[in-house]
Order: structure tokens, then C-alpha cells, then sequence
């Protein structure tokens, strides 16, 4: 009797877990299938979303292209409201981690900075990047408008077609952007000597910079 009421439990968990887990692809089509929400432009600001792995790396790549202000750390690309790292670490979410880059789309186009995108990560992985592992780590790009949307596919066939790459990022309508806590922010900046930022990310920025010198800010000269 004791196998059998054992065996019933067994099986109801396996079901809602079933259950629960179509729900969540549900969702997650919904968010794939969305109209896009275009962010307008401010002051000659715009903003643009992207996911590529650890976002602590992908703040200071972005942060040092010319043409962008500011970079802010966060999650997107999920079905769950107020995501926060400890919930989007769960892989439960949807979210993924990602940044909110501000730019001035007259020094810097849409364009590059999806070239940036691709050009500082490893393309072909998938739920992930380096060694960062799980869909919170996944490569998502994330586009406002059709226009957008075009640059993005043109890219992305130009990569698998010309260059024999398999594109690992996903291509997301975007919905909404949720900031990160504080002290993610800023991280490779304020934390050098942090073990991961010294082995992974500041390599990984080295190596970006390297391949498009002519993106990279020039650095103010001392008095």
C-alpha cells in the first residue's frame, strides 16, 4: 500500500510539474510573439536591450563603445514581474540577464552596437556564455521596431550564411526592462580585483576592444 500511495504522489508531482512547466512556455511564446515597445528617444538619448551572458561583462563592453553615456544592469526577456538575481538564477523566470545601453544614435547607429553584440561574445552558444551556464546566461536580442527587427535578421543571416557561424542568440520583441539592484551595477568598474571580473570579464573586454579600436572611447589625456 505504502509503494502505491507512494507511486500516486509520484506521479501528481510529475504532472503539475508538467503542467506548470507548459504554462511557462506559454508564456514565453506570448513574450516571443508580442508587438514590440519602441522606447523614444530623450534628449538625443535612445535606448537599446541586449543579452549575452554575465552582465557585469556586457555593462563594460558597452560602456566603452563611443557614443554611449551609460549602461544599466537587469533582467528581461521573461514572463515574471520584479525579477530579481536571486529569482533569475532559478533558470525559472525566463528573465536573462541584460543591459539597458544609452546611446546617442548620432555618434553610434543601431547597426554597430549590434555588431558590438556579436562581436564580443561567443556566437554559436547556446544558454549561455563562457562559462556561465543556464538560460539566465542566455543571448537575447531584443528589437523596437521592424526596422530594427530587419537589421538584426540581416546580420544574423550574414553570420550563418557568409561567415558558416550558428547563431546561438534568440531575437525577442522588447517588453519591458527591469533595473537591477545596486550593487550590480558599475561592477567591473568599482570591483577590479574581483576574481571573476579579473579572469572573465576583463579579458573578455580586452579582447573586444582589440577586434574594433575604432569603436573604443578615447581615453581623456592628464594634465
Amino acid at each position: 500500500m505504502k509503494v502505491k500511495i507512494v507511486s500516486l504522489c509520484s506521479l501528481a508531482i510529475f504532472l503539475f510539474s508538467c503542467q506548470n512547466q507548459a504554462q511557462i512556455n506559454t508564456k514565453q511564446k506570448d513574450i516571443i510573439h508580442a508587438t514590440p515597445k519602441e522606447i523614444p528617444i530623450e534628449n538625443g538619448i535612445a535606448k537599446a536591450y541586449f543579452a549575452s551572458g554575465c552582465f557585469w561583462c556586457v555593462e563594460a563592453i558597452y560602456e566603452s563603445v563611443r557614443g554611449v553615456s551609460e549602461v544599466i544592469n537587469g533582467y528581461s526577456g521573461g514572463h515574471t514581474s520584479n525579477p530579481t538575481y536571486a529569482l533569475s538564477n532559478t533558470g525559472r523566470t525566463g528573465h536573462a540577464e541584460a543591459v539597458e545601453v544609452h546611446y546617442n544614435p548620432n555618434i553610434v547607429s543601431f547597426k554597430t552596437l549590434v555588431d558590438v553584440y556579436f562581436g564580443s561574445q561567443n556566437i554559436a552558444q547556446v544558454n549561455g556564455q563562457g562559462p556561465d551556464h543556464g538560460s539566465q546566461y542566455r543571448s537575447i536580442i531584443f528589437y523596437q521596431n521592424d526596422k530594427q527587427k530587419q537589421i538584426i535578421i540581416d546580420k544574423i543571416k550574414h553570420l550563418e550564411t557568409k561567415e558558416n557561424i550558428k547563431v546561438g542568440a534568440e531575437v525577442y520583441p522588447f517588453q519591458k526592462f527591469w533595473v537591477g539592484e545596486d550593487y550590480h551595477q558599475d561592477y567591473e568598474r568599482l570591483h577590479p580585483n574581483h576574481p571573476y571580473i579579473k579572469r572573465i570579464s576583463i579579458p573578455r573586454l580586452s579582447k573586444f576592444q582589440s577586434k574594433f579600436p575604432e569603436l573604443i572611447k578615447k581615453k581623456k589625456k592628464l594634465n
